[in-house]
């Protein structure tokens, strides 16, 4: 299972999900206890963007990859 740190504004939303949604894996994001469907964009809005959010998934792809660490804090 991977694990990121990642930080995004409400505008870069719909950008993740899409990205997310190519991926044949299920991905996690959350924030303290609260935890989402990465491909789910309602879910997603619900995030609290001032917050580090974690993002987990256990899959491999080279796109969802380069795009997750121009996200990434850690």
């Amino acid at each position: 299972m991977r694990e990121r740190k990642i930080k995004m504004t409400p505008a870069e939303v719909q950008k993740f999900v899409t990205e997310a949604s190519k991926c044949d894996f299920d991905i996690d994001i959350s924030y303290n206890r609260y935890t989402v469907d990465a491909k789910s964009i309602l879910g997603v809005m619900g995030l609290d963007f001032r917050s580090v959010l974690t993002l987990q998934y256990a899959g491999d792809n080279d796109e969802f990859e380069r795009y997750v660490s121009g996200l990434s804090i850690a």
